[in-house]
């Protein structure tokens, strides 16, 4: 019996995942590393553009503060 190999045709321009899984590896985790970054940077500045700016003017009742006075 005569058995014939298949070699697949791959052309050398072409990157692709299936074939060259070590480039495709590393270019997952540089853009898996980018997103963290990218996500750190936009919720810090999420939470910088909505901080607590200041004291709210909150009107206390004089019979509910911690020496109450009635009238």
């Amino acid at each position: 019996m005569h058995e014939e190999e298949v070699v697949e045709y791959k052309d050398p321009m072409v990157k692709d995942i299936k074939y060259n899984w070590v480039d495709s590896s590393v270019f997952l985790f540089y853009l898996e590393v980018f997103c963290i970054i990218a996500l750190l940077i936009g919720g810090s500045y999420g939470l910088y553009v909505h901080r607590y700016k200041g004291k709210p003017d909150v009107i206390i009742p004089a019979n509910t503060q911690y020496t109450p006075e009635y009238k």
